[in-house]
């Protein structure tokens, strides 16, 4: 038995949405239900380096298949200036929970943007209006790409404005995507003002404000990843229907978390997980609903349930390269 590898080309190849958003879903359910495990995040600090690694484990039974795995990840944002490499990059392993062998080595970065989009895209067919056309998007980074490619599969999505500071990366975005939506750079206010709205930026003072936002529109905060990190000005998050992926996760380190710290919102205003609504023991969008805002930062079992699609596909179609990584071929 060998151990594949699967680079950052083999992952996006077999990170097809269509299935990749439902075994998303199933890790939802599965968390939900207590059919997986999923330490906390652990971390190592680096100041030294102005860094720092994070470890993220995880395993899930999601009933037609299990599966294991860990993501050890960096963020160091001197890297690009001062070494020509990413401020963030992944390594997953993913290993067979039988008999724990590792089934693959994955890029961890391509696998993280997919597993991202997968989960805006989860909440976004659970709480967004059945009929939504439009799409906001604030941040044209490197997730945005995924946000509509996950999005566009789960609402028929025609229309997409995205705005940011940086024009150069706005053009890349529209070049992207113009064969295949109308999609055109516009004001965080004409983006806001869309059926569904994905905000990816690392910001700490609130870029969208609460007048912007239509009165029916889903919000996917995705940016906020870490303690300080603020997109929303807290009047959204006060007035939405608002949902979160993990209680400990989001108000330390998710959008929610520094209105938390301030005291501006506790447990009472927090509707439900998105686990709840999958497994049915909370509603979805109702009749009754206008803003909804889902709070994501991200989960290992997202990451297990990404690498488990990729896997199988790559196996099935001969994708990677084989290695006989521990010498028992």
């Amino acid at each position: 038995m060998e151990t594949l590898l699967l680079d950052s080309e083999a992952v996006h190849a077999n990170a097809d949405m269509t299935e990749l958003v439902p075994a998303i879903e199933d890790a939802f359910a599965a968390y939900r239900h207590g059919n997986a495990q999923m330490p906390a995040k652990s971390y190592i600090d680096l100041p030294q380096y102005n860094g720092d690694f994070r470890s993220m484990p995880a395993y899930l039974d999601a009933g037609d298949w299990d599966a294991a795995g860990v993501k050890w990840v960096n963020v160091h944002p001197d890297n690009e200036d001062r070494y020509d490499l990413p401020t963030v990059m992944g390594t997953m392993i993913y290993s067979d929970p039988e008999t724990a062998f590792p089934l693959a080595i994955l890029d961890g970065t391509e696998l993280t943007m997919k597993r991202t989009g997968a989960a805006a895209a989860v909440a976004t067919d659970h709480l967004a209006v059945e009929d939504a056309t439009t799409l906001g998007i604030v941040g044209a980074g490197v997730q945005s790409y995924t946000q509509l490619e996950a999005i566009g599969a789960v609402r028929p999505i025609e229309e997409v404005v995205v705005s940011d500071v940086d024009e150069e990366a706005v053009a890349a975005f529209v070049e992207a995507f113009e064969g295949e939506f109308d999609v055109h750079a516009g004001s965080i206010e004409e983006a806001a003002s869309c059926d569904v709205l994905s905000t990816v930026t690392p910001v700490r003072d609130p870029v969208v404000p609460r007048d912007a936002i239509g009165d029916h529109t889903h919000v996917n905060a995705m940016g906020a990843d870490a303690e300080g990190k603020h997109e929303l000005a807290d009047g959204i998050l006060t007035d939405a229907k608002l949902v979160i992926d993990d209680y400990d996760q989001t108000t330390h380190s998710g959008e929610i978390n520094v209105p938390f710290a301030e005291g501006t919102l506790d447990d009472e205003d927090i509707d439900a997980s998105v686990g709840e609504i999958v497994v049915g023991d909370e509603d979805g969008r109702t009749s009754g609903d206008g803003l909804t805002v889902f709070d994501s930062t991200g989960l290992a079992i997202q990451d297990v349930a990404a690498a488990h699609v990729v896997f199988e596909h790559a196996d099935e179609r001969d994708n990677g390269t084989e290695f006989d990584l521990l010498g028992v071929a």
